[in-house]
């Protein structure tokens, strides 16, 4: 079987989130995939298998613990495999069924990927896990849920950078991260910033995470009043990313650097 490496959400290697990508003619046994995934060892690795109809696919994604529902970079970085590495499609845009629904990802004419997933629904967290709020040692000016996440509102990007996550203790929280987020500031030339942790998904932070961008759009766009976002993921890699608010979907843009291709034996 062919494996691609690859950097997605960034102009450079060794930047961005690595993702690995697996193109199957038939899906592995359930097992096989969660092993792969973990021998990988990287945030995510997605399979696809190619459908009958012209530009379809059916995309599976895969943390070294769990499978997961979303998952934004893989995809894009799919898409860049699809489109350049495996079916060269002529075709400027092309389809990927998923647990989340019928994905679009398309290609522009510089290279940019773009992504079309459905806009998460958020919900004031009212009530919160104790361990949600401990295990960050600063409290948020807003607390929010989602579908899978929880999403914490601060002031400043400078609090966002110096957050230290006891990931042990947000292990125990039930869902599948907590995204810390908050306007970009003067000198960094974005709209918002954000963070993604989510041990219990078997990966401490993520260094750019865009399914968490679903969630973070909607909030952003009603906040700063403007569809058209640009927003920068705070990791240690980094990551850069292009966002549009279209009604109940999120267009989240970036790039993906090709960084090994290989053969699983």
């Amino acid at each position: 079987m062919r494996i691609y490496q690859l950097d997605a959400f960034t102009d450079q290697l060794f930047a961005g989130n690595p993702a690995a990508v697996v193109p199957l003619a038939e899906w592995l046994p359930d097992e096989q995939m969660q092993q792969i995934a973990a021998e990988n060892n990287l945030a995510e690795t997605a399979f696809y298998i190619k459908k009958e109809e012209e530009g379809h696919y059916h995309i599976r994604w895969f943390t070294p613990t769990v499978e997961v529902d979303l998952c934004g970079h893989a995809t894009l970085a799919a898409g860049y495999v699809v489109f350049y590495l495996e079916d060269k499609a002529e075709t400027d845009q092309i389809f990927f069924d998923s647990r989340s629904g019928l994905l679009k990802v398309c290609r522009s004419e510089d290279n940019w990927l773009t992504l079309d997933f459905p806009a998460d629904t958020i919900q004031k967290a009212n009530v919160q896990p104790p361990a949600l709020l401990t295990s960050l040692h600063e409290k948020p000016l807003l607390v929010f849920k989602g579908k899978t996440d929880y999403m914490l509102v601060y002031e400043s990007q400078a609090q966002i950078e110096a957050l230290e996550p006891d990931f042990r203790e947000m292990s125990t929280v039930p869902a599948r991260g907590v995204i810390v987020t908050a306007p970009g500031d003067a000198d960094s030339g974005v709209d918002f910033v954000s963070r993604f942790f989510g041990p219990q998904s078997g990966i401490d932070e993520d260094p750019v995470t865009g399914s968490a961008h679903t969630t973070l759009v909607p909030y952003w766009a009603e906040k700063l009043d403007k569809t058209e976002l640009t927003a920068r993921q705070l990791s240690k890699r980094g990551g850069f990313l292009r966002c549009k608010l279209n009604g109940e979907r999120v267009d989240i843009s970036g790039q993906v650097q090709l960084y090994l291709t290989g053969e699983i034996m």
